[in-house]
């Protein structure tokens, strides 16, 4: 009796098939044999050369990565330098001149307005939060206050300022949130 072979039974190797494959002798000029030797040292050379290369390469993106990583920060750090100069100056200033504090107070906010400045040039911006709703992804509850003035989770006083840098969020405001008074029965 005959059985159908389907594709999920597989034949027993034939024994020809579990014979080691011997390796066939071919005849090739002298010439031609030489030829594909110096043609195999040629590429062998070239691939170590542009291995070496790339390894090369790797190595000093790695060392251009760090020294980036290293001094990122140096732009920012010599306009907080100039900043901190500044206040520097005010207090020798406020120091020396106890009287003046109206002239103080100006050079602080000098000092404050540059600091604003220096952050929106770098892409920071402050999260909005006084009269919002309560978003906990921009917002950090520390109070609440019970009150029929305003809506349930609506943002009644900002205790800290948040801020973005380039839209994600880098510190939460810290904020005071209205609640909904409960109905005595």
């Amino acid at each position: 009796m005959e059985t159908e072979k389907t594709g999920e039974q597989k034949e027993a190797p034939s024994e020809e098939a579990q014979k080691p494959l011997e390796e066939k002798m071919i005849k090739v000029k002298e010439t031609e044999y030489a030829k594909l030797v110096e043609e195999r040292a040629r590429y062998k050379d070239q691939y170590i050369r542009l291995y070496a290369e790339f390894e090369n390469a790797r190595k000093r993106m790695e060392r251009e990565k760090q020294e980036f990583i290293k001094f990122a920060n140096e732009g920012l750090i010599i306009e907080f330098l100039s900043i901190l100069d500044n206040l520097e100056r005010s207090v020798e200033a406020a120091k020396a001149k106890h009287q003046d504090y109206t002239a103080f107070l100006k050079g602080i906010e000098m000092v404050m307005a540059h600091v604003h400045e220096m952050l929106k040039n770098n892409g920071v911006a402050a999260v909005e939060a006084q009269g919002k709703m309560f978003d906990p992804h921009c917002h950090e509850v520390l109070l609440q206050e019970e009150t029929d003035q305003m809506e349930d989770g609506m943002i009644m006083q900002e205790l800290q300022k948040g801020y973005s840098l380039g839209g994600k969020v880098i510190r939460t405001a810290k904020v005071k949130v209205a609640r909904k008074k409960e109905q005595n029965s």
